[in-house]
């Protein structure tokens, strides 16, 4: 052991290979428990660090290296998670959200400090903690289309208060920290970080545009520009006199305008998720003292402390809230549980402060408590504000029967486009049926897309093959079509990306949906490097059916379709299953899975929106509606997806910075243990 700790030391490759294992291996295995994957990296930390084997330390070069980009990467993420887009629609009320949930925990975190014999540079700072937020329930609130909420609006708007106040805070206590602090030093800093913020947030900005204008599609050089502007500006924060993260989470604010959604956004947050910000929480549990940290268990006090004052002062704000602006209690729960987790700014300004000795050991070991805490209880009570909003504004906006308006009311719909990507001959044929029996039930027309990647040289002989290979998938497709009875428009394009190719297409087609075979995404592949399939979703202007069909279409009888939310795109996978199964003659059930403590009387109310959804009056299949009351989904769902030969799952997709396409814990479950043939139909919201 004496032998590889000394290696370890000698060998930075060594190190940095054996912190890819721990990225790679520790969340998996953590994951397979049931227990975030962020808190295997901690312990991987402690289990590695001078507590534990002694194999890895936080002096390390290698470590350090990492874990100091991984910091500064965490907060630029933050800002560039930001949509300043919806912040731009509710600036005045996320400002005062944004004092209040920064105001009122600074109070009582500076209070707490100064009970337990703080400082007041320490307390204050102490109390700059609290403020800060990571709204890590937003993809919640994403999959029940709840993101155009005022409530969520504003909360999220709040963040760009939050993280610049307490980020602020921080680098007025450290420069008092460090001595031979005055007045005068506390302008001159005040105004220096005024001008720097504002140099980086106009400068990179106005840099960003003219050099993309000119990059044009150029991927690689776009990457670059933006690390090169997170790295300048992270350096010149720490120039002036503050902290690197300072400078990052400002470039992230940056560079927001600037990428927008597309696949460079994808790729910069890919990198740093994958490899840099995870060495950091492996960095945070080096630095964790086993012992200490047993202690503050046991003393608990200030960790309690720490705790309740967050809590009760995050609630207060949004209560307040509540009042001046009169929003249900259900959005305002909404606000409480987005602004309660505590892990991006949280955690990095309590490293610095840990790292300048403003902040002792105990103190870190409570932050970590209370990240582990409040990230678990933040979307937890995310979950069920959705869940109130979600019937709160259905209540508001369907209309009885009796209002429904007439057919002839409707404005005339476009003509039904059906496009399915072919590139596997043994799984095409089960789309292409699907396909054909959506098109002809709808009067439309499919179109079967083969795209060949090419990128500067169109005589190179790859690209004729695939031209080729294409041309004959097209071929068998279009014959399979013509013997369906449905009208086909064969498509062949040049593109430099698959998932980009459809897209265009698609767009060019208009699509009314597009058809593609499911590949495995809980492989270590997928994972690790997202798929064709996670592009086409995160970037299509229409919806995406996602399918992995065990058996021909036409043997699909028995469909179910579990619904989380009844917002209107829900009725176009519902109306999909229902072509599929008055094909076949068969019969769909639509199932939502309610909390186990939901009323009777919001059973009764999600049963009459499953029956509402349920009337097609163009088709003629059985229809049932089922409400399961249930604090399992994934259990509840399998048990009653058993005997099924179809489940389809309607999925909303929010375009956010974090690019490709997330399989979350309780779909990876899902598709891990269903035995039957699924369909995923990913929605734009």
């Amino acid at each position: 052991m004496e032998a590889i700790r000394s290696l370890l030391q000698e060998e930075p490759i060594l190190s940095f290979a054996l912190l890819l294992g721990v990225i790679l291996v520790v969340p998996l295995l953590f994951e397979r428990l049931r227990l975030p994957g962020l808190v295997g990296l901690l312990a991987a930390g402690i289990a590695l660090g001078p507590q534990g084997l002694n194999l890895l330390s936080s002096k390390l070069p290698t470590v350090q290296l990492l874990s100091d980009i991984g910091v500064v990467y965490l907060l630029f993420v933050a800002g560039l998670e930001i949509d300043l887009e919806q912040f731009r629609q509710t600036r005045n009320r996320s400002a005062t959200f944004g004092v209040l949930t920064f105001a009122i925990p600074l109070t009582v975190g500076t209070a707490i400090g100064r009970l337990f014999g703080f400082g007041w540079n320490a307390a204050i700072l102490l109390g700059s903690l609290f403020a800060s937020h990571t709204p890590l329930g937003y993809p919640i609130v994403s999959r029940y289309g709840l993101v155009k909420n005022e409530a969520v609006l504003v909360t999220i708007g709040g963040t760009i208060f939050t993280d610049i106040a307490a980020l602020l805070v921080l680098a007025v206590c450290v420069g008092i920290h460090g001595g031979e602090f005055s007045l005068w030093s506390l302008v001159r800093l005040l105004g220096s970080l005024l001008l720097y913020a504002a140099a980086v947030l106009f400068g990179v900005d106005w840099l960003g545009q003219r050099f993309f204008r000119v990059t044009g599609s150029e991927e690689g050089n776009q990457f670059l520009f933006v690390l090169l502007a997170l790295f300048v500006a992270a350096l010149g924060a720490q120039w002036i006199g503050v902290e690197k993260i300072i400078g990052a989470f400002l470039a992230g604010l940056a560079v927001n305008d600037v990428l927008r959604e597309g696949s460079v956004k994808e790729k910069i947050v890919f990198v740093g998720s994958i490899l840099f910000i995870p060495v950091f929480f492996v960095d945070i549990g080096l630095l964790l003292d086993l012992r200490a940290f047993l202690q503050t268990l046991s003393s608990l006090w200030l960790m309690l402390s720490i705790l309740l004052g967050l809590t009760l002062s995050k609630y207060t704000a949004a209560q307040l809230c509540q009042w001046l602006y009169h929003y249900t209690p259900a959005q305002k729960l909404m606000m409480w549980s987005l602004s309660l987790p505590q892990v991006a700014a949280t955690l990095a300004a309590t490293l610095v402060g840990y790292r300048v000795g403003l902040l002792n050991a105990e103190v870190l070991n409570s932050v970590v408590v209370l990240m582990l805490v409040t990230a678990t209880l933040g979307p937890i009570l995310t979950s069920r504000a959705a869940t109130q909003m979600a019937m709160e504004e259905e209540q508001g906006r369907l209309p009885s029967a009796a209002g429904v308006a007439p057919a002839s009311a409707a404005p005339p719909s476009p003509p039904y486009v059906v496009v399915v990507p072919l590139a596997n001959p043994e799984t095409e044929e089960n789309l292409l049926e699907m396909a054909c029996l959506l098109a002809k039930h709808e009067g439309g027309r499919v179109v079967p897309l083969a795209v060949a990647t090419g990128h500067l040289h169109m005589d190179s002989p790859l690209l004729q093959d695939s031209l080729e290979h294409g041309e004959d998938l097209l071929r068998r497709a279009v014959e399979f079509c013509q013997a369906s009875g449905v009208e086909v428009t064969p498509l062949s394009r040049i593109d430099s990306h698959v998932a980009q190719g459809i897209n265009h297409a698609s767009r060019e087609q208009n699509a009314s949906l597009i058809v593609m075979g499911w590949s495995d995404p809980t492989r270590l592949r997928a994972r690790l490097f997202g798929s064709v399939i996670n592009s086409v979703l995160w970037a299509a202007h229409c919806p995406v059916a996602v399918a992995r069909l065990l058996q021909p279409s036409h043997k699909l009888r028995r469909i179910l379709v579990a619904l989380e939310n009844f917002r209107s795109q829900a009725a176009r996978a519902v109306r999909l299953a229902e072509i599929l199964a008055a094909a076949n003659q068969g019969e769909v059930t639509l199932l939502h899975i309610c909390l186990a403590s939901t009323p009777e009387s919001d059973r009764q109310w999600l049963e009459a929106q499953l029956l509402s959804l349920a009337q097609q009056p163009d088709l003629s299949c059985p229809v049932q509606v089922k409400v399961l009351a249930s604090d399992d989904v994934v259990e509840a769902l399998l048990q009653e997806a058993q005997g099924f030969d179809l489940v389809v799952l309607p999925s909303f997709r929010r375009r956010n910075p974090s690019g490709s396409l997330s399989f979350s814990d309780t779909t990876t479950r899902i598709l891990e243990r269903l035995t039957s043939s699924l369909i995923m139909v990913g929605e734009p919201l």
